[in-house]
């Protein structure tokens, strides 16, 4: 039994026996017993940095990593070693919850790398033919809602989309499948173009282009450019539809993103085509 579990037990029986006699039973010192009842009349050290942080993540959407929320606090005149943040940010559960860095190690899984085979044309002569794929998130009152979607470069149609309340590799798999269900596509002639996300490196996501003929295409690291026009789409969806109805549940935001991307393929006027993007495929 660790020495901080031995002290509880002194410390809740302390009424009823006598703490040095429960000390030598425990094998602890009664120096190190009293040093822990007076760490517990302490008050909590990081409870009043921890609650500023807490707040100015809420204010910030929960997206500022240590480094921002630490220079946030430099701003207010607050002092503190950025590692203080870090940890202070870990024990109280307030880190970002978006792009944290991933370890390849922990995800167990292969990693596989493409060349950037789309190398910014985005255009397409025929449909099925180029597709790009990411993932983004939508903030709601319960918590944050994650889109996976594919979209054809050849009229921007939505091809397909999912979405999840994790970030996995199943959701990227099962836009893909539903993209697959959905459109006739010849084996060996789609190419799918997504950034370097750990869902489009992963062992699975290998294997499921390789039966389905799909030849993956992948952005230069840290070059968000390179996938430009899926985050295109996210940026229309979320100006267009979430910024301006902030969604309050999870499923509200689905219903949201529902009905908004069948506008967008079924009705919504592109300036360059001057028509939806499903009306230029179907004429296709």
């Amino acid at each position: 039994m660790r020495p901080k579990f031995k002290y509880q037990v002194i410390c809740r029986h302390r009424e009823e026996y006598s703490v040095s006699v429960m000390c030598q039973l425990f094998g602890v010192s009664r120096s190190g017993y009293y040093d822990f009842v007076h760490r517990l009349n302490r008050p909590e050290k990081d409870a009043a940095l921890a609650e500023m942080i807490a707040g100015q993540r809420e204010h910030s959407f929960r997206t500022y990593g240590y480094r921002r929320m630490w220079l946030w606090l430099e701003k207010q005149g607050i002092h503190h070693n950025p590692k203080t943040v870090l940890r202070v940010m870990k024990k109280y559960g307030l880190l970002s919850e978006i792009r944290r860095v991933r370890k390849w190690a922990q995800l167990g899984q292969q990693v596989h790398k493409y060349e950037n085979l789309l190398n910014r044309q985005f255009h397409a002569d025929r449909p099925n033919s180029k597709w790009v794929t990411d993932i983004s998130y939508i903030h709601t009152g319960q918590g944050v809602l994650y889109l996976s979607m594919i979209r054809d470069l050849y009229d921007n149609s939505i091809v397909a989309y999912k979405t999840a309340t994790r970030q996995t590799v199943n959701l990227v798999l099962d836009t893909i499948r539903l993209a697959m269900r959905k459109e006739k596509v010849a084996a060996g002639r789609l190419q799918l173009h997504s950034d370097q996300g750990f869902q489009y490196t992963s062992k699975a996501y290998f294997n499921l282009a390789q039966a389905y003929g799909i030849t993956p295409s992948m952005s230069r690291r840290g070059n968000c450019y390179d996938n430009a026009m899926a985050e295109n789409f996210f940026s229309i969806l979320k100006t267009e539809c979430i910024y301006r109805h902030k969604p309050r549940s999870l499923d509200e935001a689905r219903a949201m993103i529902d009905d908004y991307i069948h506008f967008y393929n079924c009705e919504r006027i592109q300036t360059k085509t001057g028509v939806a993007p499903l009306s230029l495929r179907h004429s296709a």
